[in-house]
């Protein structure tokens, strides 16, 4: 089956996203839809298909399959709710929405109309992450000890002051944490699993005008007992790729966007040394680390395949929208932490 796609905000990362669909077996973009003409005529007449400036007419299409949202992160809801509520199904950009109740009331009315959602974090599917995963779910780290995410890279003045929504509480929902350093998160409490308790600080420190954070530090508890640090700015020059560092009494690993640092184990098997070898050198971009558009659209190609193999199966996607509410926990009770200056708990 060939599933028809509509993408709504036209701004950079919709770019990505009807690169990825092009590339799908399973996939054409049909529509897109932008508040801005100049923006819908210029991204219908590139990818051939049809352009709207009113959300709800391109909602009356009934042969519209799935939609992608791409709009700031707080104006997620609001279009994510008409899509739901017109039974098509759902693709959410990165944060899910920026507080709890946001998430919620998209994931509540998704489930009473009976179509799914999945958000986007294609981090998960860089094959050295799902090479680490397939490690902890075979038990090779032992007892995890500790867990860190470090992501430490760089956003210009002119970023933050040409972008017209990025570092505003509204629609920002938070900076460097919410914005940036969620693919991490995600990826930390993915492969970690719950967390428990934060305690942590923020500050601006390299950014005039913002409204949120550009650097952050948080100790984390994780259920299983194992502790972690999380930090995130976009205020280091000159950026750096994300890091995972897993560390357990029988194994440990760093993972720096897809390649993998380390990658060691008390028992080896004759499969680490290919490993090893294989993901020495994976990172084939900038990881968007001083650079937003530096990233390759192929794992958002791998996540919208496994969504609509998901449709196609019966099955729940690798990415329920369930579990794009997560990190964003994690992140507002890091900003709870460091406002009120105690230890939150989750």
């Amino acid at each position: 089956m060939s599933y028809k796609f509509g993408i709504v905000g036209l701004g950079l990362i919709a770019e990505f996203h009807a690169k990825a669909i092009e590339a799908l077996s399973g996939g054409v973009i049909y529509s897109c839809m932008d508040v801005a003409e100049e923006r819908v005529n210029a991204f219908s007449n590139k990818f051939a298909c049809k352009g709207y400036t009113n959300l709800d007419d391109m909602l009356k299409d009934q042969d519209l399959d799935i939609v992608t949202i791409c709009t700031p992160s707080g104006a997620h809801m609001e279009p994510a709710l008409k899509i739901i509520e017109a039974g098509h199904h759902l693709i959410v950009e990165k944060p899910l929405e920026i507080t709890l109740d946001r998430c919620d009331r998209i994931l509540s009315a998704s489930k009473n109309k009976g179509v799914r959602v999945s958000t986007i974090f294609p981090s998960r599917f860089h094959e050295a992450s799902l090479t680490v995963k397939d490690a902890i779910n075979r038990n090779r780290f032992g007892k995890f000890v500790l867990g860190d995410a470090y992501i430490k890279w760089h956003r210009t003045q002119e970023y933050y002051d040409n972008g017209g929504w990025h570092g505003t509480k509204s629609l920002d929902g938070g900076g460097a944490l919410m914005n940036q350093s969620i693919h991490a998160i995600d990826l930390l409490q993915w492969f970690m699993g719950p967390v428990v308790s934060v305690q942590a600080y923020t500050g601006t420190m390299g950014h005039e005008r913002i409204e949120v954070e550009d650097v952050a530090t948080a100790i984390i508890k994780f259920k299983n007992g194992a502790l972690g640090v999380i930090e995130g700015s976009t205020a280091v020059y000159p950026g750096y790729l994300k890091k995972i560092e897993l560390a357990g009494t029988e194994g440990s690993i760093v993972l720096e966007e897809s390649d993998l640092k380390e990658w060691h184990f008390k028992d080896e098997i004759p499969e680490d040394n290919e490993i090893r070898e294989k993901f020495a050198s994976k990172t084939d971009s900038g990881g968007g680390a001083s650079d937003p558009g530096a990233i390759s659209f192929k794992p958002h190609q791998w996540q919208f395949e496994d969504f609509i193999n998901s449709l196609d199966s019966g099955r729940k996607s690798s990415v329920e929208g369930d579990e794009g509410r997560k990190a964003v926990e994690i992140i507002l009770a890091i900003y709870e932490s460091a406002d009120k200056g105690r230890e939150v708990f989750l």
